[in-house]
């Protein structure tokens, strides 16, 4: 073999080793170190508050949701301009904004079914295409699987692109439109709650209520006489139905009005705060509607006792540093006189506003709650609501509900083993 043929093999050889592996190399996973730097969508974390609309697109060229932007916040168009869950929704975006690309996936079409990232003009499409509105350049993206079974990661396809990538983290979108709803209507807790009135669809009445703020459990009113409540505390539920109350979802009040058959449910807080709700079962949904108002009178005297203990308790309070003052001047304990103007000021308390300007401590009171009022008839007005079983189960109630069975009576055990008698046998006739 001369030189130039021994060469020209060794030439052949290195090509064929560069080619093997630049091959290897385009087939090989993206490293952890290179994800740093591999953003999904380089530039949105700076533009992420920049966003005024998100739409979610399903199979068909279906639109699943629209969420807007507006002088009143974000709002679902599909629900007649509901309110949108804030929180839910940046979270969502901040995972857009922070999603780093771990690997290339398939560019054949015929694969993308595979990843969830196939068209979704496709009627059997199984991805969201999220479109973001708002950006120097519009973003859409198709959001596909989620590839837990290989070790976490969700499978993506951005807009006009034919390949497919593997991202880091779980970028799901929701498909249901209730799911992005703002699920939170009121938080009022049971401890404020004075009263609660229950009428059911028959007129029946239950009212449960407590006689101090402190009391750990409600009363039933108007207990049947010969009965008793089944326990303490059965009626705390009735107490706490306003407490951490969210809506499955929500409607329009116009579209989803009340039924025939309705149960009413009033509550009266310690400090005014006056709710009130109709509730009404269709469709095996449980629907509610919900009002608020303050009652100026028990908001009124809950101050005025408030501000009557404040003052008694700041009396107590000047009295206690008088003696202790006199006591420790007595002693010489600090080299003062009892009289010394100084000393004295120091050794008074500060009076509360309740004591120092009643006036302005019960208008400032007053003025708290009634911008509740304003923020609860703000979600309340307008909507019906369908409600978690469990929390209308609290407000289809009765007194039985509330009862303990009535014991049957037992027969006498002397009684149980006699005979029926049949009446005393007459006499025998006496002879002449």
């Amino acid at each position: 073999m001369n030189a130039k043929t021994l060469y020209s093999l060794i030439a052949a050889a290195l090509v064929a080793l560069i080619a093997a592996w630049w091959i290897n190399s385009a087939q090989k996973p993206i490293s952890e170190s290179a994800e740093q730097t591999k953003a999904l969508l380089p530039g949105f974390r700076e533009q992420v508050n920049d966003v005024t609309s998100i739409t979610f697109t399903g199979a068909d060229n279906k639109v699943l949701a629209t969420l807007k932007r507006g002088s009143d916040g974000w709002t679902i168009a599909e629900k007649s301009g509901y309110p949108a869950d804030v929180v839910k929704l940046r979270e969502f975006l901040l995972k857009l904004a922070d999603a780093k690309v771990l690997e290339q996936k398939t560019s054949n079409p015929k694969h993308y079914a595979d990843l969830g990232v196939n068209d979704i003009t496709d009627k059997d499409a199984n991805g969201v295409l999220v479109s973001l509105d708002g950006l120097k350049q519009p973003l859409k993206l198709i959001i596909g699987n989620y590839n837990g079974a290989g070790g976490g990661g969700t499978f993506v396809r951005r807009d006009g692109e034919a390949q497919s990538l593997l991202v880091k983290g779980n970028l799901t979108a929701e498909k249901a439109v209730a799911n992005w709803e703002k699920k939170d209507i009121a938080d009022i807790a049971a401890t404020r709650v004075k009263q609660a009135v229950l009428t059911n669809p028959e007129g029946k009445v239950l009212k449960v209520y407590k006689e101090q703020s402190g009391d750990a459990n409600f009363r039933v009113a108007d207990v049947p006489k010969g009965r008793e409540v089944s326990s303490d505390f059965v009626a705390n539920t009735l107490g706490s139905t306003l407490s951490g109350l969210h809506a499955d979802d929500a409607f329009p009040a116009t579209e989803v009005p009340p039924g025939d058959k309705v149960y009413r449910a009033g509550y009266l807080t310690f400090d005014g705060l006056d709710v009130g709700l109709v509730a009404w079962v269709k469709d095996g949904k449980d629907y509610a509607q919900f009002t608020a108002a303050l009652d100026n009178a028990a908001a009124t005297a809950n101050i005025d006792a408030d501000q009557a203990k404040a003052k008694a308790d700041f009396a107590a309070a000047q009295g206690a540093a008088a003696k202790a003052s006199a006591a420790k001047a007595g002693d010489g304990a600090d080299g003062k006189s009892a009289a010394d103007p100084a000393a004295k000021a120091a050794a008074e308390p500060i009076a509360p506003l309740a004591v120092s300007d009643p006036a302005k401590d019960k208008a400032e009171r007053l003025k708290v709650l009634n911008e509740e009022v304003v923020a609860l008839n703000k979600t309340f007005s307008g909507w019906t609501f369908v409600l978690p079983s469990f929390k209308f189960s609290s407000i289809d109630k009765s007194m039985d509900d509330m009862l303990k069975p009535l014991e049957q009576k037992k027969p006498d055990a002397k009684d149980a083993g006699a005979k029926p008698a049949f009446g005393k046998p007459e006499a025998p006739a006496k002879k002449n």
